[in-house]
Parts: structure tokens; sequence; C-alpha cells
């Protein structure tokens, strides 16, 4: 049995994988990774693609974007199922974007295969996640001395937010795109707008960044954004 490997592949720059993760990547027979929409590539494809060998067998694995868990636990098991059958025959690697552990599709994959086949051997390789993409893109330090962090991954309602800025010198908002308004508003009553960057796409050539968020309470943001607070700067 071959072991499946959950390769971090970072956020977008193909030079950002580590060398382990490249060996691994490059001596897997199997490469899988989340399969993209509408037919074209997913961003853990365009990063590895550069890498990749004929010889090679790329496994592109569906994981929708929706809610519903009855719907993600049947593509989890699909996924499981297709990656077992070939890991009875040798190593899978599974690319993901950013980091393995970090809010990764990796992570349901695994947990699945290990409820349904204990027997599984999984080793993963850690990556550069979003968060620390980002602040290398605003060139700023992420945090310093004993300033505390706080990550909300998506969705965050009033008093979530509310929460986290009591509590955080620094906030992280993932996947921000769909309630930026909400949270622009929420900025602004609490001054903090001057204070906040949104970047798009960390590390990617088409990669945006907006600062001092005060005249920018509406923006057109695709679904790799993520915004960065310096509630006590």
């Amino acid at each position: 049995m071959g072991i499946l490997y959950g390769i971090s592949v970072g956020t977008g720059d193909p030079e950002l994988m580590t060398l382990k993760g490249l060996r691994l990547l490059k001596q897997s027979p199997v490469v899988a990774f989340p399969a993209g929409v509408r037919g074209n590539p997913g961003l853990a494809e365009q990063i590895v693609s550069a890498w990749l060998q004929p010889h090679q067998t790329h496994l592109p694995l569906h994981f929708p974007y929706v809610q519903d868990e009855s719907v993600l636990t049947q593509a989890w098991q699909a996924a499981a199922d297709r990656v077992w059958t070939y890991l009875q025959q040798g190593d899978v690697a599974f690319a993901c974007e950013g980091d393995i552990s970090f809010y990764s599709t990796f992570t349901y994959l695994a947990q699945t295969l290990q409820a349904t086949h204990p027997e599984v051997m999984i080793q993963t390789v850690p990556g550069i996640c979003s968060p620390m993409a980002a602040a290398s893109a605003l060139g700023i330090p992420l945090t310093v001395r004993r300033q505390r962090l706080v990550v909300l991954p998506a969705l965050y309602t009033v008093s979530d937010l509310e929460a986290a800025l009591s509590q955080a010198d620094v906030l992280v908002l993932m996947k921000v795109s769909s309630v930026y308004e909400k949270v622009w508003a929420i900025l602004q009553q609490h001054q903090l707008l001057q204070h906040s960057h949104v970047v798009v796409r960390a590390t990617q050539p088409n990669q945006q960044i907006y600062s001092d968020l005060r005249d920018r309470p509406h923006l057109d943001l695709p679904y790799f954004s993520l915004l960065v607070v310096q509630v006590h700067p």
C-alpha cells in the first residue's frame, strides 16, 4: 500500500513550495488536487503544473462549494474512494493550496479515508497559508511582541466580529468577499478602516492590494480575498 502525502503548495507563487513538498510531488506516481470550476484548472493544479511529469497520473477530485452537509459528505466519500483505489497500487500526492492544516480541503479527504480505511498511511508537508502571504504582500509583520492574532474563517455575524475585535490586536477575515460591505460598516463604527487592508490573490500574478479602506465601502472581490485589520497597530 502507498502513502497519501498531503502537500502544501502555498498561495499562488510556485516558488513558495517547500523543497520537501516538491520532492514528494515529483516522485509520486499519482498527483491529486481539487478540481477547478467549469472545467478550468483549480489553484493548486495551476501552482504545481510546471512540475508535473507526463508519466504521472493527474487526479482531479471534486469538492463542491456548498454548505449542504450531506452533499459535502458524499463528495468527500467519492474522493476518498478514488484515492483509495490508487493507494493500493502506490503513493498519492495531494496538492492543496495554502497550508495543509489551515482550513484545508485535504483534512476532509484524510478524515474520510481514515474512517473507512483505518490502515491508511498519511503524511503531511506544511507550507505557507494566506494570512502569512498577505502580510508579506503588504510588507508588514502579521504580529509583533505580544499581539494577539484572531482568524475568522468565513460567514461572520455581527456578534462574531464584535467579539473578535474586542479580543484581537490583529484580525484576519478569510473569504471576505460575500460580506465585505457589512464588515466595512462595522470597521467604520470602530474607526479601523484606515488600519485595514484587503489582499486579493496573495502572491499570484494578478495580486491586488487595497489599504486604508475609508473611501472603499464597495469592492467587487473574488473568492480568494482576505482582510487584515490592525486593531491595535
